[in-house]
């Protein structure tokens, strides 16, 4: 019984929904590669809240679930030949691009999921927990962490090899200018942002599209395809 029990939380199931998309997309295809690195950072904030890890799991069960339904709203949106937000179309639009390489697509999905989508998930977990974002930074920060820890495996796993050299150079050079660590510090100064302007009607509407154009933009940039490999 415990075992069935275990599928019925809300992690799970966005578990469950992400393994439906990966399973369903060819390998190579740019959001299938983004689907697996995200996959991965689930299952374990979902191993970590079966450990107790977390000090309020509620609160960081609430804002997992809530940055997990903007990804999965937007793979949606592109299923239903809807536009999706601007921060994740590039990803879509060049997903099957032979010149664009596995590690690009993993880290503009991280680029859209982490500059766009935490801070408005912040909004919407605090607005389902009647909390403030400041309530929610210690999961914001475990989360934070956990993505941290993942990155440079991510790297080393889709990073082109020594026989590569010439394909690597100008990936290590276009991946160089993108942080992790500065795109959650970005979501979270956002996420106060949004906050702060939650009152305040068009000008908070304007904030959240021009965010998301920004972070649009930068995803555009690091899916600059490269030379194709020989």
């Amino acid at each position: 019984m415990a075992q069935l029990e275990r599928f019925t939380t809300p992690v799970d199931a966005v578990v469950a929904r992400m393994r439906a998309i990966g399973a369903a997309l060819p390998e190579r295809d740019g959001v299938a590669v983004f689907n697996r690195v995200y996959l991965t950072v689930t299952e374990e904030v979902d191993r970590r809240l079966d450990g107790g890890e977390f000090a309020d799991p509620r609160a960081a069960t609430a804002l997992d679930v809530r940055f997990a339904e903007r990804y999965l709203a937007a793979v949606d949106a592109s299923a239903a030949d809807r536009r999706p937000p601007a921060c994740w179309r590039p990803l879509f639009q060049l997903r099957r691009h032979p010149g664009v390489r596995p590690l690009q697509f993993a880290l503009a999905g991280i680029n859209a999921h982490i500059g766009h989508d935490l801070a408005l998930a912040v909004m919407d977990a605090c607005r389902a927990l009647g909390c403030e974002p400041a309530d929610l930074e210690d999961e914001f920060d475990r989360v934070g962490e956990i993505l941290g820890s993942l990155e440079e495996r991510i790297r080393e796993d889709l990073m082109p090899g020594p026989d590569l050299l010439q394909l690597a150079d100008p990936l290590t050079h276009l991946l160089g200018s993108w942080s992790l660590e500065r795109a959650r510090d970005a979501a979270w100064a956002a996420a106060r942002a949004l906050w702060a302007l939650r009152h305040c009607g068009e000008v908070a509407e304007e904030f959240t599209e021009r965010l998301d154009a920004a972070v649009g933009l930068a995803g555009r940039m690091l899916l600059t395809p490269l030379p194709e490999l020989i």
